[in-house]
């Protein structure tokens, strides 16, 4: 009997992490199979049990009408025929991998592993994780013997907040695993919620480096269209005008600049660096693209204020209003976010700084940039707009609405569009001094 038989048969199938990716991933297969979801944040637990879905990825009539049990509890695991892991791989504060996470998780599966059981990984690793540091950590606490008395397994995550279109069933899945049976059990596992191909990767090392390839490839495109971008600043070029005129051609990729967050394409690249140098090869190119998107906060902070002075403000106590704090738009995470590197760099000017978000929780702002947070209503007065990212709610604002922020005797009315929301002849007919990336 095949693995897939055994979960349809009574087996059980677990989920650990139940964040972005680990919700949606449980949810889904509590669709199919009996399914234990599994957590240590019990604040997060709490809201799922009431029906809250605060990632906003399932929402919250899926989480209400889920059979999915949801547990803190450890020994729950010990029910599982296969696991899935599903934790948190960031970086440190010096952009080293970070797989406390990774770690903690494996010694809790490995602590109440039972002979048998396929523990398959699809948290964001570098190439070697999963056989040199998860498989030994499962093998010292549970005394059973990887290969032998259980399998490890990969499947790359590959969810994306906040998009309607593209979600867990029609993306195509990578799986690996350590031998052929184990590969083949699960891919004929995820077959179970995926529409799409299950794609079978020959090692798990393949299928490690080609999540981190992925998002990297995005992270070098952006990087060089955010060089563009503020090359044409010195150039005094439109840089929005000079994309519309480059995608006329058919073999154009279609990036625009911007500010990199959220919990892949700004992290995953330096997994890469990281075990490419440990390796012996340093990525120059890879490492140049991640200092360039880097220091995008800083360059959209310090044009705020040139742009402030060119519409003869008195910086320090002018009142700036930031828009948007998510990372990416129509979507809760905040996960990275570039915003709050850009509040900071303003507050080293003491503006007076407010920061708006409609889809916002608040208890993901950082601690020190709490007090500074107001709704849409308070916007009064202003300044100077920042807007960083294209929700829907900015974008839908009418000229009227966007100027009757500002200072009634404002002129002209500062507003930073980072992303290039407006068009800049109807912007600056309209009396703003008007500036984007």
């Amino acid at each position: 009997m095949n693995m897939r038989e055994k979960l349809q048969q009574g087996k059980v199938l677990a989920v650990v992490g139940l964040g972005y990716v680990g919700l949606p991933l449980a949810l889904a297969f509590a669709q199919k199979i009996q399914t234990i979801g599994f957590d240590i944040n019990e604040k997060k637990l709490n809201c799922y049990r009431h029906g809250i879905d605060p990632t906003g990825e399932a929402g919250n009539e899926a989480v209400q009408q889920t059979t999915l049990e949801f547990t803190a509890d450890p020994a729950a695991l010990e029910q599982a025929a296969f696991i899935i892991v599903a934790v948190p791989t960031p970086i440190t504060e010096d952009d080293m991998p970070d797989l406390t996470a990774v770690k903690s998780a494996s010694r809790i599966v490995g602590e109440h592993l039972c002979p048998g059981t396929i523990v398959c990984y699809e948290s964001t690793v570098y190439p070697g994780v999963t056989r040199r540091i998860c498989a030994p950590i499962l093998e010292e606490a549970s005394g059973l013997v990887c290969g032998k008395d259980f399998k490890v397994a990969y499947s790359p995550e590959r969810i994306n907040p906040g998009d309607k279109v593209h979600r867990l069933q029609n993306i195509c899945k990578i799986v690996s695993a350590t031998d052929e049976a184990a590969l083949e059990d699960v891919a004929q596992v995820y077959g179970m919620v995926i529409d799409a191909e299950v794609y079978k990767a020959p090692t798990l090392e393949v299928a490690e480096a080609a999540k981190l390839i992925e998002n990297a490839q995005r992270d070098v495109n952006i990087a060089f269209m955010n060089e563009v971008a503020r090359a044409f600043h010195h150039m005094n070029i439109d840089t929005k005008e000079v994309i519309k005129a480059m995608n006329t051609k058919w073999n154009a990729l279609h990036f625009t600049p911007g500010l990199v967050g959220g919990h892949c394409i700004s992290v995953d690249p330096y997994y890469f660096i990281y075990e490419a140098r440990r390796s012996g090869y340093v990525t120059h190119l890879a490492a140049a693209s991640r200092l360039v998107n880097d220091s995008m906060a800083e360059f959209v902070a310090t044009s705020t204020i040139r742009e402030m002075i060119r519409a003869d403000l008195r910086v320090h106590h002018s009142r700036v209003y930031l828009l948007g704090l998510t990372f990416k738009e129509n979507c809760p995470d905040t996960r990275n976010s570039k915003a709050f590197q850009i509040a900071r760099s303003l507050l080293k000017y003491e503006v007076d700084l407010s920061l708006v978000d409609p889809w916002l929780q608040k208890d993901t702002v950082p601690d020190d940039l709490q007090s500074y947070v107001v709704p849409v209503e308070a916007i009064h007065d202003a300044d100077t707009l920042v807007i960083t990212v294209q929700h829907k709610v900015f974008q839908d604002f009418s000229l009227d609405q966007l100027s009757h922020f500002y200072k009634a005797n404002q002129h002209p009315k500062v507003l930073i569009d980072v992303k290039g929301i407006y068009e800049r002849p109807a912007m600056e007919a309209a009396g703003f001094l008007y500036w984007s990336l």
